[in-house]
C-alpha cells in the first residue's frame, strides 16, 4: 500500500508502470498498466526497449485514499502462446466475470491479442490458452456499451506492427501509407458475448476533419498513432488516442461506436519521454484522464509512471486541453 495519489504526481513509485486502463469496478478505482522492467539495453522505433513480462492490478477505494498494489495477476510464463513483451492491457466487466485483455509477440514474434478471466478485479487472471482469432497489433481497449455490446479498440503503428496489416494479412516488409495518403484508422471489432472472441471480423475506423475528410498519414499532430480509448459522454462517443511522434492525447466524437470519429481536439499536452497513453473513467460525478510519463526516472522511455488529473468538459462536450505540469 501506498500514500495517498496526488494529481499529476505518480500514484506509485515502487515499481515502474504505464499505459494505464482505469475502470470502476465494485465502487472501487482499478489500474490495469503495463509494468516497465529496469535494464540498459538501448531504445528504437521497433520498441525492443519495452520488455514488460507481467501486470500488476493497482486500486484505491477514492481519490482520498492510498493506492493498493495487489501483486502480479498475470505472467508471461503462463501463457502458452506467448514469447514476449506483454504490453497495455485493458479490463472489461461482463458475464460476473472480470476479462484482462493484453498484447503480445506470439512465437512468431507477431503481436497478437489475448484475453485471460478472474472472478476478482485484482486478479490472479487465468489466461486463455490461445489468442484470440483474429486479433492482431496492440493496445486492447474494450467498451461495454449500455445496450450490453461490447466493442475492442486496437492498433498501434511501427512496433505494433499495424501498417503489416493492411492487406488483412501479415506483410512483414510493409510500409505505411504515404503522407499525402489517409492515415491508418484503429482496428474495431464486435465482441461475443462470452467476451473471448470476436463477433465480427476487425475493421478500421475512420478519422475525419469537421469538413469530414480523412486526417491524412502526414498529419502527424492529429492523425492515430497507438492507444485508442472509447468513453461515452452525453450521448456521444469519444475516441481519444495518442499522435505517438509529436506526443500528444487528441480525440475524436461519434454518434456511432464503429465510426467513423470526428476530429474535435487535443486533451494532453507532451508529457516527459517518448510515449503518451491514457485512459479516461467516471468516477461519482468527476472525469479522470489516467496517463503516464517519465518524470520519476528523469525521462528513461520505458522506466515510466502512471499519474491521474481531472478532466474538464466544456458546454458544448469538448474537452480543456490539459498541460500536465501547470500548477
Amino acid at each position: 500500500m501506498t500514500k495517498k495519489p496526488k494529481q499529476n504526481q505518480p500514484i506509485v513509485e515502487h515499481i515502474f508502470t504505464a499505459d494505464p486502463s482505469a475502470h470502476v469496478f465494485e465502487g472501487k478505482i482499478y489500474i490495469y498498466p503495463s509494468h516497465d522492467l529496469d535494464h540498459n539495453e538501448p531504445s528504437n522505433d521497433n520498441g525492443d526497449q519495452y520488455k514488460m513480462e507481467d501486470y500488476h492490478v493497482l486500486s484505491m477505494d477514492d481519490f482520498d485514499s492510498p493506492v493498493v498494489d495487489h501483486g502480479e495477476a498475470l505472467h508471461m510464463k503462463n501463457v502458452p502462446w506467448v514469447k514476449k513483451q506483454m504490453w497495455a492491457p485493458d479490463a472489461a466487466y461482463k458475464n460476473d466475470t472480470y476479462y484482462l485483455y493484453f498484447p503480445a509477440r506470439d512465437k512468431d514474434e507477431i503481436f497478437r491479442i489475448g484475453v485471460a478471466t478472474s472472478d476478482n478485479p485484482a486478479g490472479p487472471f487465468t489466461p486463455q490458452e490461445s489468442y484470440i482469432p483474429g486479433s492482431f497489433s496492440i493496445d486492447p481497449a474494450v467498451l461495454v456499451d449500455e445496450d450490453g455490446r461490447s466493442y475492442m479498440y486496437f492498433g498501434g503503428l511501427w512496433g505494433g506492427q499495424l501498417e503489416k496489416w493492411q492487406t488483412g494479412s501479415f506483410k512483414p516488409d510493409a510500409e505505411g501509407p504515404a503522407e499525402t495518403a489517409p492515415a491508418l484508422g484503429p482496428i474495431v471489432a464486435e465482441l461475443s458475448d462470452d467476451m473471448l472472441t470476436f463477433k465480427q471480423e476487425p475493421k478500421e475506423i475512420s478519422i475525419v476533419d469537421e469538413d469530414g475528410n480523412p486526417l491524412l498519414a502526414g498529419d502527424e499532430d492529429r492523425r492515430f498513432f497507438e492507444g485508442a480509448w472509447v468513453h461515452k459522454y452525453n450521448g456521444y462517443y469519444y475516441l481519444s488516442y495518442s499522435t505517438g511522434s509529436t506526443h500528444n492525447i487528441v480525440y475524436a466524437t461519434s454518434k456511432d461506436p464503429q465510426g467513423p470519429y470526428t476530429y474535435k481536439g487535443k486533451i494532453l499536452e507532451p508529457v516527459i519521454g517518448w510515449t503518451t497513453h491514457h485512459s479516461i473513467v467516471q468516477f461519482e460525478d468527476k472525469w479522470y484522464l489516467f496517463y503516464h510519463d517519465s518524470s520519476l526516472s528523469d525521462g528513461v522511455n520505458h522506466k515510466r509512471s502512471v499519474k491521474f488529473t481531472e478532466i474538464h468538459y466544456n458546454e458544448d462536450g469538448t474537452i480543456q486541453t490539459i498541460d500536465p505540469y501547470k500548477e
